[in-house]
């Protein structure tokens, strides 16, 4: 059997190339690499510039509309215009003819007391009792001092006196006369000294009694039976106020200031009296314009020997001056009290909060009479909220359209 070569029965790549290499890929250069990174790192940028843009954006936006909710909804308004009035009113702070603390000029413990709160004392009324053993020693020393200054000054004015004899006939010498004459004045200047201590120790012994320096009533006590007692302005004692004449204080709008005069009859009323009115004396002004309100400090005395009127209270102060311009009606409710005065509520520039000083006049419970503070072209909130300040921006609604809403 011949062994026949076997055909070859491996086929060749299709297409003929079989036998040929793979051609060989090019480098890419090293400029077209930076080229391609700082393509990507400029997208990068730009996608990061719009989404923090974005945000910004939506930050902005949302405390925009934050600010938007937060700023209160009011009702303004322009208020009607009144008739010219002849009067007006202004509150008053009551205060007391003499207003007075009481304060211990020595110290030691307090033995008893006399007076409450609420009671009437005549001046020179003795109010507390206090115990000073150790200022009570300290006046017994003194006095001891004393009588031996007055021993050593007598001795050296005798001394003194015998030396002057004798110095005349040569008996003595010039010197010690001199020398005895001094000491005679040093001790009497020394007893002189003795005197004073003994006097000062004296007085502030008196004070371990506190006696009331006016007539009035007793308003406060703030002392007891066995309390540690310090002089001086630390601790208060008693307080005392004489109420049988008050003092009303009110602030006059300057344009008012020229109508007011000494000695002028003010009507005042007081709300814890409904229906009454007492009758005040102007007796001062501060004939000065307060700079920070533009306005002058009156003072009205009125008789209160009846005691029906308290230190502490607000009065309603009824002036009688000429109208200066038209009045305006707005509610009770418009009103805002606080303690730099009377506040009336506007808006200017579309919807910030200005609030405008203003003088009343009459009142009738429902609405009230602005004589000064306002004009014909003020937008008056209406019913506005505690918390309303100046330059505060508010949302503006007019008084027909919450009918609408309320309607509806």
């Amino acid at each position: 059997m011949t062994n026949e070569p076997q055909p070859n029965t491996q086929q060749a790549p299709q297409g003929g190339h079989g036998d040929e290499a793979a051609p060989e890929q090019k480098p890419i250069s090293p400029r077209k690499a930076l080229v391609g990174v700082a393509l990507l790192l400029i997208v990068a940028l730009v996608l990061a510039g719009l989404g923090i843009l974005s945000r910004r954006s939506a930050n902005t936006a949302l405390a925009e509309r934050t600010t938007e909710l937060a700023a209160p909804t009011v009702i303004a308004a322009t208020p009607k215009q009144g008739s010219p009035v002849d009067s007006f009113v202004l509150p008053g702070n009551v205060t007391a003819l003499t207003d007075s603390p009481i304060y211990a000029r020595t110290s030691g413990y307090l033995t008893r007391w006399y007076f409450d709160i609420g009671a009437r004392v005549k001046k020179g009324a003795l109010l507390a009792e206090i115990a000073t053993p150790e200022l009570d020693q300290q006046l017994s020393q003194a006095e001891s001092d004393l009588v031996t200054a007055q021993a050593t000054a007598n001795n050296a004015r005798i001394q003194a006196e015998r030396y002057q004899g004798l110095v005349k006939t040569d008996a003595v010498s010039r010197q010690d006369t001199d020398t005895f004459v001094n000491q005679a004045a040093a001790t009497a200047a020394a007893v002189k000294s003795a005197e004073a201590n003994v006097q000062r120790l004296r007085e502030l012994q008196s004070y371990e009694k506190v006696y009331a320096p006016f007539d009035g009533v007793v308003t406060a006590r703030n002392i007891d039976t066995g309390q540690l007692i310090n002089e001086g302005a630390a601790n208060e004692l008693f307080h005392l106020q004489a109420i049988q004449t008050l003092r009303v204080y009110a602030n006059l709008p300057q344009i008012y200031s020229g109508n007011v005069k000494r000695g002028a009859k003010i009507d005042l009323t007081f709300a814890e009296h409904a229906g009454k009115t007492y009758q005040g004396t102007l007796v001062r002004t501060a004939d000065a314009i307060d700079p920070a309100s533009r306005t002058l400090l009156v003072e009205i005395d009125v008789d209160n020997r009846a005691g029906e009127l308290l230190p502490g209270s607000l009065a309603q102060v009824h002036f009688k001056a000429p109208a200066a311009g038209p009045t305006f009606i707005v509610p009770v409710a418009a009103l805002i009290f606080r303690r730099e005065g009377l506040r009336v509520g506007t808006v200017v520039n579309g919807n910030v909060a200005h609030l405008v000083r203003v003088v009343i006049g009459e009142d009738d419970g429902a609405s009230v009479q602005i004589i000064t503070g306002l004009s014909a072209g003020d937008r008056v909130i209406q019913d506005p909220p505690d918390s309303l300040i100046e330059g505060e921006k508010v949302n503006v609604e007019s008084p027909g359209k919450q009918a609408d809403a309320g309607g509806k």
